[in-house]
């Protein structure tokens, strides 16, 4: 009885995961079997670093603005503190924009704090 090979849906089932490993490297792009194993690390990979992502832009923004904050002669502890006292809610993303891009703002924001709870 002659060896079955797979057919349509065997072949189907394996281009999809070399589609996958399209520009990978040596055999981990054209090997159906390395390919596959490499392919599920990535998507591991992927799916653990667009967690990653979110912390590391998170300690960029703080980053940011802890350096203006210190500018103005604040800490950035005391800051978030001053404005949580005032009740002003902002994301420290949007924090990190106004200090990047518009000083005057911030430096406005960092008095306020100042003035109102003494730091």
């Amino acid at each position: 009885m002659p060896r079955s090979r797979g057919g349509f849906k065997t072949r189907r089932r394996r281009k999809g995961w070399l589609k996958l490993a399209k520009g990978y490297k040596g055999k981990r792009g054209s090997c159906y079997r390395i390919a596959r194993e490499q392919v599920m690390k990535s998507l591991v990979f992927a799916y653990a670093d667009r967690r990653k992502k979110k912390r590391i832009f998170r300690q960029l923004a703080i980053l940011q603005i802890n350096t203006k904050c210190r500018e103005f002669g604040i800490p950035y502890n005391r800051f978030m503190w001053g404005l949580n006292q005032l009740n002003i809610k902002i994301n420290r993303k949007e924090l990190a924009v106004i200090a990047r891009e518009n000083p005057d703002a911030f430096g406005t924001l960092v008095e306020k704090v100042k003035t109102s709870v003494s730091v």
